[in-house]
């Protein structure tokens, strides 16, 4: 590994340090972009039979609020429970919408080096066509200089793309993940004030 490393020259650095934080971004939003972390099935049931038996308490709201995003949303919506649905709606969508942002956290770095480091390795290119063309001089060329150059540059394009399709994948991923979760997340809200103001069945 450290002879390639040698072999692609200064700018592989940048690549690795982007791909360092690459694959740190993944992990992590593999870890919480879980439907049952984000916004767990069974969870609207439990708020309803909690409310027929023991109505809102505070108890209960702090307990949704530290369980689930989705957990949050329901605590915004019946801390006004006794207010009209389009008020207990509006502070729903206030919550839906800190929570969205939270859900979309990193994303835009994961995307920025999905699109830099094909960049980066056109970069290490350049350096090495540099290095290939700086070994040409009056008396000749230096076989030694040329072939560094010329890994310099293939070596570099080469891992500018390893990192970007890798990151350019889970970048549009985790964004249709977040737009499938952010739907559940409305459904599930809206079933809730429905059941709550008596217009619809559980």
């Amino acid at each position: 590994m450290f002879t390639i490393v040698e072999a692609a020259g200064w700018p592989i650095w940048f690549l690795i340090i982007a791909s360092i934080i690459a694959v740190a971004l993944i992990a992590e939003r593999l870890m919480f972009l879980r439907n049952k972390t984000i916004a767990p099935s069974t969870l609207l049931n439990e708020v309803i039979q909690e409310l027929k038996q023991r109505g809102v308490s505070d108890e209960m709201l702090a307990r949704l609020e530290a369980g689930s995003p989705l957990g949050r949303v329901f605590a915004a919506g019946l801390k006004n429970v006794k207010s009209s649905p389009a008020v207990m709606k509006e502070a729903i969508e206030e919550t839906g919408r800190a929570v969205t942002h939270e859900l979309e956290r990193f994303l835009t770095t994961l995307g920025t080096i999905a699109s830099i480091s094909p960049l980066l390795g056109l970069f290490g290119t350049v350096v090495g066509m540099i290095e290939i063309f700086s070994a040409q001089n009056g008396v000749g060329n230096s076989p030694a200089v040329l072939a560094h150059g010329i890994s310099v540059a293939l070596y570099n394009t080469a891992f500018g793309l390893m990192v970007a399709v890798p990151s350019m994948i889970f970048y549009r991923h985790f964004r249709a993940k977040v737009d499938s979760l952010t739907v559940e997340m409305e459904l599930q809200a809206v079933k809730l004030v429905e059941i709550v103001h008596g217009e619809r069945r559980n």
